[in-house]
């Protein structure tokens, strides 16, 4: 079995077609159809139903269409390992959220004013797949807000930064210079579903549940943008957000900071003992 074989074989899989696949691969088809039929005979499965109009894959090819992914996946990481340490070292790979302010920039200068030999490659994915990412090898260490677990991975505290609560600027609670979530209990909640930030989603209600505080359900947090102009144009209602690029102002919303809870941000890694690139991440963020 040849990794150009299962190359060709997920080509297929993606673009429904081997002429389809041979132009993403920049080859001629029979040199596709050839090697894809070569791994089917070393298997001993069909992996695709071959008709005049079309190209799907069996039921064999569904089951092993994974294990193929992964098998390149591992021989990509695999060459970049080796291309890192040929060029002096391995970077430290970082998955990372957007904000607050500078922070991220202030961290990657204490890292580079301590280790200046160490290139860091960062990655922005959503919270699952970070954690996936670092779980399965892909990232030494990832970035992650207000998730107090993750099961598999060790979790240290970074940085804390406060929330936010924007309500209409006519609300009698507007006048107030910090609000405290049990005063918010009457107000029309503007959160998004759980499943979109699950550890934002239960810091926010726990704080609630914690404060003896049931505001009822307002229409669903969107963007920030969106939701901060239906809370200036609309029913009167509430949301709580955390700083990404500075606090926004809007007509006719007051922002005001959350007394409690703060929002924490982690660094998310491995158990056991760091490789070097990550030790030198860890030996800088005492000082944050």
């Amino acid at each position: 079995m040849e990794l150009r074989q299962l190359q060709y074989f997920a080509a297929v899989a993606d673009e429904g077609g081997f002429s389809r696949a041979a132009e993403r691969l920049g080859i001629v088809q029979s040199a596709v159809s050839q090697q894809v039929r070569r791994l089917e005979r070393e298997l001993g499965v069909r992996l695709f139903r071959r008709t005049t109009r079309h190209v799907e894959l069996t039921g064999a090819g569904e089951r092993l269409l994974p294990e193929a992914r992964a098998v390149l996946a591992a021989a990509r990481r695999t060459r970049q390992v080796a291309a890192d340490l040929a060029a002096g070292g391995a970077p430290l790979r970082l998955g990372t959220v957007q904000g607050p302010g500078d922070r991220i920039q202030r961290l990657l200068a204490d890292l580079a004013a301590a280790a200046p030999g160490l290139p860091v490659r960062l990655r922005r994915l959503g919270l699952a797949e970070r954690l996936a990412a670092v779980r399965s090898g892909e990232l030494d260490a990832a970035l992650v807000r207000a998730a107090a677990t993750a099961p598999g991975l060790e979790l240290l505290p970074v940085w804390s930064d406060p929330l936010y609560v924007a309500l209409p600027a006519a609300h009698r609670l507007a006048g107030s210079s910090a609000l405290r979530v049990e005063q918010l209990g009457e107000l029309p909640l503007r959160l998004a579903p759980r499943e979109q930030n699950p550890p934002f989603h239960d810091l926010v209600t726990g704080a609630l549940r914690a404060a003896g505080a049931e505001p009822p359900l307002g229409p669903p947090f969107t963007t920030l943008q969106e939701t901060l102009a239906e809370i200036g144009a609309g029913a009167p209602s509430w949301t709580v957000f955390y700083e990404v690029a500075g606090v926004p102002s809007f007509p006719r919303v007051a922002v005001r900071p959350l007394a409690a809870p703060a929002v924490t941000t982690y660094v998310a890694m491995p158990p056991g003992a760091p490789g070097p690139a990550l030790r030198r991440l860890l030996e800088v963020l005492p000082a944050r």
